[in-house]
């Protein structure tokens, strides 16, 4: 960490050292750009501690044993239940138990220099950084201050709610014990991930749904073969429904869930997923004519609007609340703040150019790690019907695909792929079924590609893999 300087000149500085910031400040170092890091908890950020990491430590196990016990000649190994206390271990060793020392040493080992405290804005150009020990440190930046500080869970205000202590994503993934019963509020990806997990580490898993199902800014499909798996698991989804109070009976006693039918259900744990808000509610914006809370909206370089020095780069500017797509943004910022500061012109900001976050808005990948995975980029039949897209939806079922059979006894899953008719491309893909999530790759090159259908045509699937439904969706397409 930096020796307390009251008074330092950075060419850029970045407030927020999750994987976001980390890479902002790669490439501005990279560069040649003399960069300051501020970081008020973990360096790593929610992807490291709370969300990407352990999430998917706790899901490998569950989702292995799941298609261990469809393939024939293995299945009889792996009837017992899953050591929970090993699977939490797992979980704790890839959360690095909650230590940063390993990544602040990486950014400083970039030549970054790194702040532990609050960072906010306090003017143009101006940060001022208040340490755990009180001191006070303040920054300039001679080219750009870039806002790097993610998003937070959403708990909606309900009767009893805070003195209920209900869990958000950062308790469900980070718990130390496995709760008897838990209650998700919720059916995003962070309720089915969550469901998943917890319903196979011992718990019985209720999830109140207030609209018609799970996953629902995907194909309706997915989120019915991811229901219909968590059923048969033994999870009790319910639809249509919404919580109207929670009391938790004294400091460690069951929480109490009202429903807005006049239900009630009694639960050792409650998990609200229910969504996210920006973590700019004191980053001192109102100094710079911004409003507290709010999303910021920027350009495709990630610069916000209005303003030629300051970037807002992740979940920050509500494009897509993905790491990857964090990371990305990231590379797009740093390029253009270091251009823009070395005096680059003009900027590549042209529809794929390099200075340009154009896969926002075009081929957003997303993987949802259940059983059976579900994996979508790009858009769905419904969102490019809206878009006014003359389109094709063209399906297949995965069971029908070789290398599904060969995957798991009894596989169960579904393809669907969108073409744009009138210039004969992907506009977008889904996937559901086990194992697909490394399916979504070459779906994400032919969408960010715009590779013709003639050309798709051409590029061969190996034989017999799970990728082969590649030929069977564009044989349907040609009929």
């Amino acid at each position: 960490m930096t020796d307390a300087v009251e008074n330092a000149v950075y060419d850029v500085v970045v407030i927020g050292a999750g994987p976001v910031g980390e890479n902002v400040a790669d490439r501005t170092r990279a560069a040649g750009l003399s960069t300051a890091v501020v970081e008020t908890e973990l360096v790593g950020g929610e992807c490291s501690y709370w969300a990407c990491m352990p999430s998917k430590a706790l899901l490998r196990p569950v989702v292995a044993r799941a298609d261990a016990r469809k393939v024939p000649g293995l299945s009889a190994a792996v009837q017992g239940p899953l050591d929970a206390a090993a699977v939490l271990a797992h979980r704790d060793d890839y959360a690095s138990h909650w230590k940063d020392d390993g990544q602040v040493a990486w950014l400083e080992g970039i030549g970054a220099d790194f702040y532990r405290g609050q960072g906010r804005l306090t003017g143009t150009k101006a940060v001022s950084v208040t340490g755990p020990d009180g001191s006070e440190h303040r920054l300039t930046a001679r080219h750009a201050v870039a806002v790097c500080t993610g998003s937070r869970a959403v708990v909606p205000d309900l009767p009893g709610v805070a003195d209920a202590r209900p869990w958000t994503s950062r308790e469900a993934t980070s718990a130390k014990e496995v709760p008897g019963r838990l209650v998700i509020v919720g059916g995003g990806v962070v309720g089915v991930e969550m469901a998943t997990v917890w319903q196979a580490l011992g718990a019985h898993v209720t999830m109140l749904i207030r609209g018609k199902g799970l996953l629902p800014k995907m194909e309706p499909f997915a989120g019915e073969l991811v229901a219909e798996a968590l059923t048969e698991a033994g999870a009790d989804i319910r639809t249509g429904v919404s919580a109207t109070s929670v009391r938790r009976a004294g400091p460690d006693g069951p929480v109490t869930v009202e429903l807005d039918n006049g239900e009630r259900i009694e639960t050792d744990e409650i998990l609200f997923a229910t969504g996210r808000a920006p973590r700019t509610d004191d980053l001192g914006l109102e100094t710079v004519e911004l409003k507290p809370g709010s999303w910021l909206e920027v350009d495709d370089s990630c610069r916000v609007e209005g303003s030629n020095w300051l970037y807002a780069v992740g979940d920050v500017n509500h494009r897509a609340l993905l790491t990857h797509q964090g990371k990305y943004q990231a590379r797009i910022a740093g390029a253009a703040i270091a251009a823009r500061a070395q005096g680059t012109a003009p900027l590549s900001t042209e529809r794929w150019g390099a200075h340009a976050a154009t896969a926002d808005h075009a081929a957003v990948p997303q993987v949802v790690f259940t059983d059976p995975e579900a994996a979508s980029v790009g858009l769905t039949l419904a969102a490019a019907e809206r878009a006014g897209h003359r389109v094709r939806a063209v399906d297949h079922d995965l069971a029908a695909v070789a290398g599904s059979g060969l995957y798991a006894d009894g596989y169960r899953g579904h393809a669907r792929m969108i073409v744009d008719l009138d210039r004969e491309i992907v506009l977008g893909v889904t996937f559901v079924g086990p194992g697909i999530g490394e399916l979504l790759h070459s779906a994400t090159v032919a969408v960010a590609g715009e590779v013709p259908i003639d050309r798709l045509w051409h590029a061969v699937p190996a034989y017999p893999t799970i990728s082969e439904v590649w030929l069977r969706l564009l044989e349907a397409y040609r009929g």
